[in-house]
C-alpha cells in the first residue's frame, strides 16, 4: 500500500519479486492476487513490453498502476537495497587475485574512512564506511575468509599464528597509510582497515561549512599569540578535520608548529607531527612538556582526556603559546564547565580561553532522488516546538550516484562561542547560566543550526533528530 509518498510493503510481497527484476524493470508489487498481480510502476514508463516479458517470467497475469517514479526509486532502495547498488558480489579468493589491494583502492577511491572485514556463522562480508555510514560491498565466501585475513596480516606485518588475542598493524601505501586492527570474535576475526594520512591540501576554513558570522568569530580567537581553542564533539563529528584546517592557516614560516596525534590522519608539510605511543610512555601530557622546550609558538594536543593534559594545556596557553585541542562534551559552553570539573581554576580558564567550539556532521541528501513529502507532526521529539518545523521537507530516495543511500556527502554545524567581554567575566565568578547573554550575541547553538539545514532541504529529519532533543 501506499501512505503519504511511501510504498509499505509485507513481507510476502517483497519475497514476490526477485530484487533483480524489481530492479531492472523499475516496478514494486502493490498487491498479489491469484490470476492477476498489480504492481506500481513510473507514470513516464511504457508498460507493454514489460507487461509482456513480467507476464512470461512470473506466469501470471499482471496489471499496473503508474505513480511518481521517485516514490517508486525509494521503494526499491528501501525494499530491495540487497542487490542493486551494492552489487553483492562474493569474493572469489585466490592464489592470484590480489583480493586486498583491490577492496583498499576501491575503498579509497569511493572516500571511504573505514573497512571493516567480518565473519559471522554463516557468511564473512566487506562493508565500507561513506560519508559516516556502513554500506555492505561484498560477500566472502567461509572457506575463503581465513586466506583473507591471512593476506591482511602479512601486508601488516602481524603474526598468523595468533589468532586468540587482539592485533594491530599498519599498511603502507604511496599517498596513505591504513591502519589494521584486528578483534577475535565467536566466529572468527574480524578486521577493521582505516585510512589514514591522507594529503591535507585540500582542506580549508572556508571549505568547512561555516557561516560567515562563525568564521568571523573562530578566526578571531585563532590570530591571537597565545591562548587556547577547544573543540568539542562525539567521535567522527569532524574535530580533526577543522584542527588541521586551522593548522593550515597557521603554517608560515614564522611559526613552528609541533603536534601529537592519535592517529595520525592527515599529513602538513612544514608542521611537526608527532605519533602518539602510550605503550613507551609518549603520551599527550609527556609530549607537551617535551613540546615546551622545543621553543613552539603553535601546539596541537590531539585530545584533551585528563586533568593534567588540561592543566598542562592551560599552563602553555599561560606562557604564551596558541594550544590547539579537542575534548568531549556536547556543547561549546559545555566545555567551560568540563574544565572546571578538572580542576582548572575559573580564573585561568577565564583569562586563556579563546574560543569554544562545538560541532557536528550531518549527512546531505543526495540533489539527485531526494523527493518532497509533507510534515508529520508524530516524527518529531516531544520537547520540540511544532511551529520551527517546517510545512514540507525533503526525505531520502536512493539512487546509482549516492550508492542508494539517499545521501551523499556531510555539512558540519558549528556552535562557536568566542570569549571574552561579559563571558570572561562569568566564568571568573563561576555563573554559567549564558543562554541569554549568547542569543544577545547572536551565537546560535547546533540545534538551531541543524532546523536551518533540515528547513532548506539540505538534509533529513533523521538526520537531525538527536540534535532536536538536545
Amino acid at each position: 500500500m501506499i501512505e503519504t509518498n511511501h510504498i509499505t510493503l509485507t513481507s510476502e510481497e517483497q519475497q514476490f519479486l526477485p530484487s533483480n527484476i524489481a530492479w531492472h524493470y523499475k516496478v514494486v508489487p502493490k498487491s498479489i492476487k491469484e490470476g492477476n498481480t498489480c504492481f506500481y510502476i513510473d507514470n513516464e514508463q511504457t508498460i507493454t513490453d514489460i507487461k509482456e516479458e513480467l507476464e512470461v517470467i512470473l506466469g501470471t497475469e499482471i496489471s499496473f498502476e503508474k505513480i511518481d517514479g521517485k516514490i517508486i526509486q525509494k521503494a526499491l532502495g528501501t525494499y530491495f537495497r540487497q542487490v542493486k547498488g551494492k552489487e553483492e558480489t562474493e569474493l572469489k579468493i585466490t592464489a592470484d587475485t590480489d583480493f586486498v589491494d583491490r577492496i583498499i583502492q576501491e575503498a579509497n577511491a569511493l572516500g571511504s574512512s573505514d573497512i571493516h572485514i567480518e565473519i559471522y556463522e554463516n557468511k564473512g562480508r566487506v562493508r565500507i564506511r561513506i560519508d559516516g555510514h556502513l554500506i555492505e560491498r561484498y560477500k566472502v565466501p567461509l572457506e575463503s575468509y581465513p586466506e583473507l585475513v591471512n593476506k591482511i596480516k602479512i601486508k601488516s606485518n602481524l603474526d598468523i599464528s595468533e589468532k586468540r588475542l587482539p592485533q594491530d598493524g599498519r599498511i603502507q601505501y604511496g599517498d596513505f597509510d591504513i591502519r589494521v586492527s584486528i578483534l577475535p570474535t565467536l566466529h572468527g576475526e574480524k578486521m577493521v582497515m582505516r585510512i589514514l594520512g591522507q594529503d591535507a591540501t585540500g582542506i580549508s576554513i572556508d571549505s568547512l561549512g561555516m557561516t560567515e558570522f562563525e568564521k568571523s568569530n573562530y578566526l578571531e580567537g585563532i590570530k591571537k599569540p597565545n591562548g587556547i581553542i577547544l573543540i568539542s564533539g562525539p567521535t567522527g563529528s569532524g574535530k580533526t578535520t577543522t584542527l588541521y584546517a586551522t593548522l593550515k592557516l597557521l603554517n608560515e614560516e614564522k611559526r613552528n608548529i609541533v603536534t601529537v596525534e592519535d592517529p595520525i590522519e592527515y599529513t602538513l608539510e612544514g608542521i611537526n607531527q608527532v605519533q602518539l605511543k602510550e605503550g613507551i610512555g609518549l603520551t599527550f601530557t609527556a609530549a607537551l612538556r617535551s613540546f615546551l622546550r622545543q621553543d613552539p609558538d603553535v601546539i596541537m594536543l590531539g585530545e584533551i582526556r585528563d586533568a593534567e593534559t588540561a592543566q598542562m594545556a592551560i599552563r602553555a596557553a599561560l606562557t604564551g603559546h596558541l594550544v590547539l585541542s579537542t575534548i568531549h562534551t556536547n556543547s561549546a559552553w559545555g566545555t567551560v564547565s568540563r574544565l572546571i570539573d578538572m580542576g582548572v581554576p575559573a580564573f585561568l580558564l577565564a583569562n586563556t580561553l579563546n574560543s569554544s567550539v562545538a560541532q557536528r556532521l550531518v549527512r546531505k541528501l543526495c540533489d539527485n532522488c531526494k523527493m518532497e513529502s509533507p510534515v508529520n507532526p508524530d516524527d518529531f521529539p516531544s520537547t520540540f516546538d511544532i511551529k520551527k518545523a517546517p510545512k514540507t521537507h525533503y526525505t531520502s530516495v536512493g539512487c546509482d550516484k549516492c550508492h542508494f543511500t539517499g545521501y551523499k556527502g556531510r555539512q558540519a554545524l558549528y556552535e562557536i562561542i568566542p570569549i571574552q567581554g561579559e563571558l570572561t567575566d562569568r566564568i571568573k565568578n563561576q555563573d554559567l547560566k549564558v543562554e541569554n547573554l549568547l542569543k544577545e550575541k547572536g551565537i546560535k547553538n547546533l540545534s538551531q543550526r541543524a532546523l536551518e539545514l533540515w528547513s532548506d532541504g539540505t538534509t533529513t529529519l533523521e538526520e537531525i533528530y538527536s540534535l532536536l532533543i538536545e
